[in-house]
């Protein structure tokens, strides 16, 4: 029996699984998001839809039997800083208290490399893990809202992370995620320089609008999105921790894209959000992590490469070091939905 078809036994679960409460919703926030505060699930740490499906005779198997996945990926909002921003940067965490990363921007001042140019060390230390990931670039013009860097700029390191085997998406603009043309300018920019099509996307900010974005990026040709989840809290927004196919309640039909859903960003559960201590933050990927495993899904990190230093970088080995012990299979967005594509049902 196909996902659909289980989903749609249990009207509750459908609605949760299809967004209904954010068809009309008016409650969004500055970047016209859907947050985790005006929602009615009150339980984002449970995976209730994939816990139904699991429950209905649905199933997911993995390579090498691995007994759950996780899809590891990281945005690539910055890769550069001026010594002003490095000086802002160090008084800013000192003042909140934060004395680890503070120390780490005082250091940077001196120092003539960016810290943000780290994809080879990231991908050693998935590498140490058995583990590979996806880098989601910005291919934004000058004038765009949020451009930071020429992505021809990054060719040499573009071409290193595919020589390795990890793997290259867009990291769609604020502008591009609800513009066509502009989406799909920003995914010539980056194929220009990955030399190869590109599958794989997230939008920057997590901007995502049920159920147009899926649209969107379907029209773009994208296979597979990585945007679907909250901001302002980790979890599971509409209660899968499988990769699905969403289904468009406007038309009642399914857009030609799979979303592999969004659970753990490190803006979420630190400095931005949900202002978590390490223990506690600890604790909730942990269960999150748990929960995944029972149903035999696949639970989602974004880790940004702004944040793979310091404390943070040692908070992301130890996920990896646990999922490892837990031998989950860890991979890139575009092994996963290969995968899916192949294998599941």
């Amino acid at each position: 029996m196909e996902m659909h078809e289980i989903l749609q036994k249990d009207p509750e679960i459908w609605d949760l699984f299809t967004g209904k409460e954010e068809y009309n919703s008016s409650l969004r926030d500055k970047y016209n998001r859907f947050p985790y505060y005006a929602s009615q699930n009150r339980t984002i740490f449970e995976p209730k839809a994939s816990k139904f499906l699991m429950n209905n005779g649905y199933y997911a198997e993995y390579p090498d039997g691995k007994p759950f996945a996780v899809c590891l990926t990281h945005d690539i909002d910055r890769v550069y800083q001026s010594i002003t921003s490095k000086s802002m940067d160090a008084v800013k965490n000192f003042t909140r208290g934060n004395l680890d990363k503070s120390f780490q921007s005082i250091i940077q001042i001196r120092s003539k490399k960016s810290p943000y140019v780290n994809f080879e060390e990231i991908m050693k230390l998935e590498e140490h893990y058995n583990a590979r990931s996806s880098f989601y670039f910005l291919a934004l013009d000058p004038a765009d809202h949020e451009y930071t860097y020429r992505i021809e700029d990054l060719e040499n390191e573009i071409r290193t992370i595919q020589d390795w085997g990890w793997e290259v998406g867009l990291h769609v603009g604020l502008q591009g995620s609800g513009d066509l043309n502009k989406l799909q300018q920003e995914k010539r920019n980056l194929e220009k320089v990955t030399n190869k099509s590109v599958i794989g996307c997230r939008n920057h900010r997590l901007k995502f609008i049920v159920p147009d974005t899926w649209e969107l990026l379907s029209q773009a040709g994208f296979r597979y999105d990585c945007s679907f989840g909250y901001a302002d809290c980790a979890g599971f927004r509409n209660g899968m921790c499988h990769p699905f196919k969403p289904y468009n309640l406007h038309t009642g039909k399914t857009p030609e894209i799979i979303e592999i859903p969004q659970v753990i960003m490190d803006e979420s559960l630190f400095d931005k959000y949900m202002r978590l201590d390490s223990d506690r933050a600890w604790e909730i990927t942990q269960r999150l992590i748990n929960a995944v495993a029972e149903c035999q899904g696949v639970i989602t990190l974004l880790w940004h490469n702004m944040d793979l230093i310091g404390n943070k970088r040692k908070f992301y080995e130890k996920i990896l070091k646990y999922c490892a012990e837990k031998d989950a299979w860890m991979t890139s967005g575009e092994d996963i939905v290969t995968w899916v594509n192949r294998y599941n049902r």
